[in-house]
């Protein structure tokens, strides 16, 4: 019998955080600031996201921002006169809060000067991610896992050597807001994809599996996604993208095990905010 091929482990190094979204189902609190930035009990959304790709072996994170990328940028970068003042009035707690907040090894700011959907913005990453696999985090879906729900990804990615998406089962009434895919399972919780349809209606979804915001991707989706075709509302997107890489290479998903807030709209948010307020010491009795 000939010998089975070794598997490649691969450090995933590079997370890609779409953030250039106008944010308005929270207008006017998103007038002059991302939708990324609001805050989750003590922590703005995204950090929650790129503490997740930290943990889970990156150290490289890329944000394709709109016109208000610098505040995203600040927040992860050290602020020495905040702490020095901190110091000096003895607000140790709030110092190591402070310096809690994750500043990666490297943080590369992208513009997008225009939305135009989620593989525009993935595209928009192409030079900065390079000739190698990649994380994908949308910050709106925050997720309570352990182990991180993206290591989960990249454990799968290791050992298939080809994308994986995250999916959760969903009700069917909620299945027309995400991208849903047609599969085989072929071990627990990981399953391969026939075909995947962007937002179905109800009782044309192949499955009750919807893909949700984390992917493990490889370059070789740049190219398809430059040569996609904008949909109806002019967006570019990526499940199309996905779509066709499908015909030449396989693409799996893996049915995340952790508990997934959507903060993307309001009830999502509110109900993130008393999960985790629940999860802090100090808030929880008298919240």
């Amino acid at each position: 019998m000939p010998a089975k091929e070794a598997r490649v482990t691969v450090q995933i190094r590079k997370a890609v955080f779409p953030a250039a979204g106008l944010g308005s189902r929270f207008l006017p609190a998103t007038k002059a600031q991302p939708k990324e930035m609001l805050p989750l009990v003590d922590k703005p959304i995204i950090q929650y996201g790129v503490e997740e790709a930290l943990a889970s072996g990156a150290d490289q994170i890329i944000v394709v921002a709109g016109k208000y990328q610098h505040v995203i940028e600040a927040h992860f970068t050290p602020n020495k006169p905040l702490e020095d003042f901190l110091e000096s009035q003895g607000k140790i707690d709030l110092l190591a809060e402070v310096r809690a907040v994750p500043c990666p090894a490297t943080f590369t700011s992208v513009l997008e000067a225009t939305p135009l959907g989620l593989g525009h913005a993935v595209l928009a990453a192409r030079e900065a991610v390079g000739d190698e696999p990649f994380i994908v985090i949308l910050s709106d879906d925050v997720i309570d896992a352990q182990p991180p729900a993206t290591r989960q990804l990249i454990n799968v990615y290791n050992d298939l050597q080809s994308p994986v998406l995250a999916v959760e089962r969903l009700p069917a009434d909620q299945l027309s807001q995400y991208g849903v895919i047609d599969a085989e399972q072929i071990r627990d919780r990981v399953y391969k994809i026939r075909d995947l349809i962007e937002k179905p209606k109800s009782d044309e979804a192949p499955s009750d599996l919807a893909i949700i915001g984390r992917y493990v991707l490889t370059p070789n989706i740049f190219p398809i996604i430059d040569t996609t075709q904008p949909d109806t509302k002019g967006e570019i997107q990526l499940t199309d993208a996905l779509r066709e890489l499908l015909r030449t290479q396989p693409i799996y998903a893996y049915e995340i095990n952790g508990v997934r807030h959507d903060t993307g709209n309001k009830p999502g948010f509110l109900r993130a905010t008393t999960y985790f307020a629940q999860r802090q010491s100090d808030l929880d009795g008298a919240f």
